[in-house]
């Protein structure tokens, strides 16, 4: 009698939407069938069987919301019976009642994927491999804040050994966000789990994270004018043109390997130093912000960046993205630079402790080598750093160094 609960398709997911239903009650399940497309605060992705029968239940219809881990659907092999017990709500489910929070069925293998699966000790709300990890580390549960639905303690709400447990500020304000009230014809558009953990994560990376911002202004002249040479060669071979942003993504990979702290991580009781440097890419979507991540990004070519960054940024518009490829990265590159924006600053992306903002090239009046006020075209790029992780001669040593790589592009194609 397997039990398809909703699985844990993103590290930050914490509940999904069921958006469409494929198979409806009654149908016969094959294993590798796909079931539904589940919307998480990530993407929309497919949902598979991992066991086979007769779809016997949907507790879950399209459109409505389950924790992970709540039980969503049921499918009973041929011949088996219904147990009454097995036929009520789920209690994860909205709507759901106390009663059904007690129901035991076994899980199927596609609600075996989320490992942090949370459930309810008699002493303390932790999953189970929050308790492995505390027992391991000889961490007591006792008195930790619970990051997990309904404030269980999941796996990365446990510190190392010997570290303090993470606690609010007290220079936080704890009084309740000032809101908006909805005026008479106004439009009141609810939260996609997108949106929501975009906003939850917003607001905690600034109150939590001391940011500090520097700001250059490199001369584009140089890149523009091998991009123009390399992109008639391609032209003629029959392959994609390069854009700016590949060329940017080439040289922050090589600069953020040459410095490793803008390449780490705050780790509560220590600096975790990345051995890979792996850029996040902000890519707007139809809901708001992905970072899908270029691995090793500083060992790629100006070619496989481009072929990368291109893949990734389609298949996160077309929400074909898989989980692990959101994941892991230890550097973000925002580039506002094609809606024309000159300069900014960004906000972020934790557990990363830099994210690197791209504005627009213009043409200006700029002073040569000669004196001469002449045409140029220049690019302004932002850090944003944690001050906890990066310091300000850091990052501008940083800087410095992508200046150097972006002024003289021919450096990063040997």
């Amino acid at each position: 009698m397997p039990l398809i609960t909703m699985p844990k398709l993103s590290d930050t997911m914490s509940e999904g939407t069921i958006a469409s239903w494929k198979k409806k009650k009654g149908d016969t399940i094959s294993m590798g069938d796909i079931l539904a497309d589940i919307e998480t605060d990530k993407a929309t992705m497919e949902m598979e069987a991992f066991d086979e029968g007769i779809l016997q239940e949907i507790y879950v219809e399209a459109g409505g919301k389950a924790p992970v881990g709540s039980k969503i659907a049921l499918i009973l092999a041929e011949g088996e019976k219904l147990e009454e017990e097995c036929d009520e709500k789920s209690a994860g489910a909205e709507g759901g009642d106390e009663k059904s929070k007690s129901t035991k069925a076994p899980e199927s293998k596609s609600a075996a994927k989320a490992s942090d699966t949370e459930v309810s000790s008699d002493r303390v709300k932790a999953s189970p491999l929050a308790k492995k990890i505390a027992a391991e580390r000889g961490v007591s549960l006792s008195g930790l804040t619970g990051t997990g639905p309904g404030q269980r303690i999941v796996a990365k709400d446990v510190p190392e050994k010997g570290a303090q447990p993470a606690t609010a500020s007290p220079s936080v304000a704890t009084s309740a966000p000032i809101k908006a009230e909805a005026a008479e014809g106004d439009e009141k558009i609810p939260l996609s789990n997108m949106r929501k953990t975009i906003a939850d994560r917003l607001v905690a990376s600034k109150q939590q994270n001391p940011h500090f911002y520097l700001s250059i202004e490199v001369d584009a002249g140089p890149l523009m004018r091998i991009r123009k040479e390399l992109n008639a060669a391609n032209e003629a071979a029959g392959e994609p043109k390069l854009t700016v942003n590949d060329f940017v993504l080439l040289a922050i990979g090589r600069a953020t390997a040459a410095h490793p702290y803008v390449n780490s991580s705050w780790g509560g009781d220590s600096i975790i130093k990345h051995a890979q440097v792996n850029i996040s890419v902000a890519v707007a979507v139809e809901d708001g912000l992905v970072t899908p991540v270029l691995r090793q990004a500083d060992k790629m070519s100006l070619k496989q960046i481009s072929a990368g960054v291109k893949d990734l940024a389609v298949r996160a518009r077309d929400k074909k993205l898989k989980p692990e490829e959101y994941v892991g990265g230890t550097v973000t590159v925002s580039n506002l630079g094609s809606y024309g924006i000159d300069q900014f600053f960004a906000i972020i992306n934790p557990p990363q402790a830099a994210i690197v903002a791209i504005g627009a090239i213009q043409k200006k009046p700029v002073v040569n080598a000669k004196n001469e006020i002449v045409v140029g075209e220049r690019m302004n790029i932002s850090l944003s750093g944690d001050h906890r992780v990066v310091d300000g001669a850091v990052g501008a040593e940083f800087l410095s160094t992508l200046r150097k790589l972006v002024e003289n592009p021919a450096m990063m194609l040997f």
